[in-house]
């Protein structure tokens, strides 16, 4: 069983990253999300341990939960400093965000308008394997479900590495290449809901060994072709998104995405349809239709388009800041940075109905209309002059009846 060790802190304003919105924004899909009290606990399975943040408005407080055989004294200063490390590399610390959002923000006014409500939104460096799979996942799909589907695989092909005490939980690193490679992959994956993606992630892995391998250094525990996948980060961004189109499954969209979530190529910006139309409806690109007068198809003339002209508003880091409108598109942040509305809380309304439970119930309220009366009932009869008459108190076939007798 994982033993649990003391959060330590590292001095790290909103501005600079915002837990609740980076990890929920359809980056990563398996940060597992941990209520606390009043507080949320974000936890990500690594090989060797479990990562566990929370933040306050100024700190970013972080800890390393780690399997048996517990680190020694000796090692466990060494083992934290690596989790240190890691939050450097992850989260690219070493970029300050607030620097950039003052420069997008003095260029474009609707950044400007949108800035403190979205703050702290930055790009994340994954895992490149991690990341590809994960966006072959996120075809015709969405957030909640993709991560359904990456929880479930991990569950299914991965041992799992730790408990918490006392929780059910149980954390399954990302399995490698090797173990997708399988012939049975695809046929097990379907059963877990994930359709035709299942074949692409398993040619994927298969092209991945077969061309790569799986061994492993020493040093790194990596396979051989994750290790490949890595040196993506050290090509231009043309060659990287061409090896990454070989795969099955990825196309301009998908590659897109892992060359900026995981390859270091902050300039690119993946198109769909909620970024094709913040460009039209915010950055003046026009609407393209096809033959027949509907909307058309995302063409590459027209992905690439959209890309110029973000790339012409927001400059070298046009990723990053797609990343924070795309962001505030989404459903799920429509009320994200909005004051919060006046909520009754629990105790309060059980005060109120106990309260209102003492009290004799009240005389029910005389209707002000007769029953089941049409609207022509309801109003004045001022085709007839009868304004103000006694008439009014009658239903219309009432006074054609009250007429005839007299």
């Amino acid at each position: 069983m994982a033993l649990t060790t003391a959060f330590k802190s590292l001095p790290l304003p909103l501005a600079q990253l915002s837990l609740a919105a980076v990890l929920k924004c359809g980056q990563s899909f398996r940060w597992t999300t941990v209520p606390i009290a009043d507080d949320t606990e974000y936890r990500l399975c690594l090989r060797d341990r479990v990562v566990c943040l929370r933040q306050s408005p100024t700190i970013l407080f972080y800890r390393a939960v780690y399997p048996d055989p517990q680190p020694t004294p000796t090692q466990l200063p060494l083992r934290d400093a690596e989790t240190l490390v890691w939050l450097n590399d992850y989260f690219q610390l070493d970029i300050d965000l607030a620097k950039l959002y003052d420069e997008w923000a003095a260029g474009d006014p609707v950044f400007a308008r949108m800035r403190s409500r979205f703050q702290g939104i930055r790009i994340l460096r994954q895992d490149p394997w991690e990341n590809l799979v994960s966006f072959i996942c996120s075809s015709n799909n969405n957030i909640s479900r993709i991560t359904k589907m990456i929880h479930a695989l991990c569950s299914h092909y991965s041992p799992p590495l730790l408990t918490f005490p006392g929780e059910v939980i149980t954390y399954h690193p990302f399995p490698p290449p090797s173990v997708l490679a399988e012939a049975k992959v695809s046929a097990t994956l379907r059963s877990l809901g994930f359709g035709y993606r299942a074949d692409f992630i398993l040619r994927t892995a298969k092209m991945l060994v077969e061309s790569h391998g799986i061994a492993s250094l020493p040093h790194d525990k990596r396979e051989a072709s994750e290790r490949w996948l890595m040196s993506l980060r050290e090509v231009t961004t043309s060659k990287a998104r061409e090896e990454l189109l070989k795969f099955v499954g990825v196309g301009r969209k998908v590659a897109d995405c892992v060359l900026l979530m995981s390859l270091d190529k902050k300039e690119v910006v993946p198109v769909d349809t909620h970024v094709h139309q913040i460009a039209m409806k915010y950055y003046g690109l026009k609407g393209a239709t096809g033959s027949n007068g509907k909307k058309a198809n995302m063409t590459p003339k027209l992905y690439d388009d959209v890309n110029t002209r973000l790339f012409s508003v927001w400059g070298d880091y046009a990723g990053w800041a797609h990343s924070v409108l795309f962001t505030a598109d989404l459903k799920s942040f429509a009320s994200y940075g909005l004051p919060p509305t006046p909520a009754t809380t629990s105790s309060e309304k059980l005060r109120r109905s106990t309260a209102a439970a003492a009290l004799p119930t009240p005389p029910m309220t005389p209707s002000i209309l007769p029953a089941k009366r049409s609207l022509d009932d309801t109003l004045p009869d001022i085709r007839n002059g009868s304004i103000g008459d006694t008439q009014g108190e009658f239903t219309l076939t009432e006074r054609v009846k009250r007429r005839r007798r007299g």
